[in-house]
């Protein structure tokens, strides 16, 4: 098979041929048709986010393609399936503690990077091998709807996220970084699950003024200023009532100011659930105060990836309709140019933005 393979950070992707995947026992083997690209994959192969990642690496994590071949442990899948290839793959021997890799992109501690041993090579190839249980049955799509479910790659994130803090349908939910390409997803997952509001801050004027035009009244956007006490107050005050929870998902470039800022309109007895990648290539810490988290009975959590049964439900939502993936502008690249794929993604990565690889 051919495949786009990470050699150096640093370096450019070489797309090359590389032995098939072997299938073993308890996996599957799909044929990939649409790979999403990350917007800030660049920022990965470059080695500017220092993710754990051996090299050299088939990158791309997750994507939508057809069953090859599968174990004597499938009992559901047929050959030819359209299924979604989950890319955040857990030992499975530690039920409670599991280590885990995200394939084809990073991995989370020592035991992630042994997992990469055998489950390291993603989704920038003709064929890719994954764990049974990460692929899941999509149903009948055509092979043109492909690269627009690769927006569930998207879209888990901060529905995940929703989830971990239970909303309720009616409530009012203010997401950090709405005019970000997860932010954006996040603004539509909410709706889908019933929020009566969702605030919705950021910088980027035009994309505030899109996300008014495609969902009307539910969403109320803010323009941020930077002043922390002032934006806080002009989110509260966008809001119907009390905002009820709080969802983070700016990048590792925002400042733990609009973090906060967004954190602390939360209402008394209220959640936030902390996605994003603030910090975590160092600069200030969040400090969230003490007393006020206290005095107030605020949960905080963070909430890293998705379990298992999110990406069922999500599908459900997706086939539903409540979810549309036509929200979604998609631009395709073949196998040969996956690195033209990847300076496309930095470059249009704002709100519905996918940028796809077709192998």
């Amino acid at each position: 098979m051919n495949a786009a393979i990470l050699k150096a950070f640093g370096s450019p992707l070489v797309v090359e041929a590389m032995p098939d995947p072997v299938l073993g026992t308890g996996e599957v083997i799909v044929d990939m048709v649409a790979a999403p690209v990350l917007s800030y994959a660049g920022e990965v192969f470059s080695g500017e986010r220092q993710y754990l990642l051996k090299l050299p690496v088939v990158p791309g994590a997750g994507g939508i393609g057809r069953v090859r071949a599968f174990g004597p442990d499938a009992t559901h899948l047929k050959v030819g399936d359209w299924v979604f290839c989950d890319p955040t793959i857990r030992s499975r021997d530690d039920v409670v503690l599991p280590d885990i890799t995200l394939q084809g992109l990073s991995a989370r501690g020592e035991g992630g990077l042994r997992l990469q041993d055998y489950f390291g090579n993603g989704a920038y190839a003709q064929q890719v091998r994954l764990p049974t249980e990460n692929v899941l049955r999509l149903g009948e799509i055509t092979d043109a709807q492909a690269g627009q479910w690769c927006a569930l790659n998207t879209l888990l994130v901060p529905y995940s996220g929703l989830l971990a803090m239970n909303l309720q349908a009616g409530e009012t939910i203010l997401i950090s970084g709405a005019t970000g390409n997860f932010g954006s997803s996040g603004v539509a997952a909410a709706l889908a699950m019933g929020a009566g509001c969702v605030i919705a801050p950021g910088r980027n004027g035009a994309v505030l003024t899109e996300l008014e035009r495609r969902f009307g009244s539910r969403v109320r956007t803010v323009r941020l200023t930077g002043d922390e006490a002032a934006d806080r107050a002009n989110m509260q005050s966008a809001a119907p009532g009390p905002i009820d929870g709080v969802l983070d998902i700016l990048p590792p470039s925002a400042s733990p100011a609009a973090v906060r800022a967004a954190a602390m309109a939360v209402r008394p007895g209220g959640q936030v659930v902390l996605m994003g990648g603030v910090g975590m290539l160092g600069g200030e810490a969040l400090n969230l105060p003490y007393p006020w988290i206290m005095r107030n009975n605020v949960t905080v959590r963070g909430q890293w990836m998705y379990t298992p049964d999110v990406a069922v439900r999500c599908i459900k939502l997706i086939r539903s309709g409540l979810l549309r993936l036509s929200e979604f502008d998609v631009t395709a690249f073949a196998l040969a140019d996956a690195n033209a794929a990847v300076a496309h993604a930095a470059a249009v990565n704002g709100a519905f933005k996918l940028t796809v690889i077709r192998p």
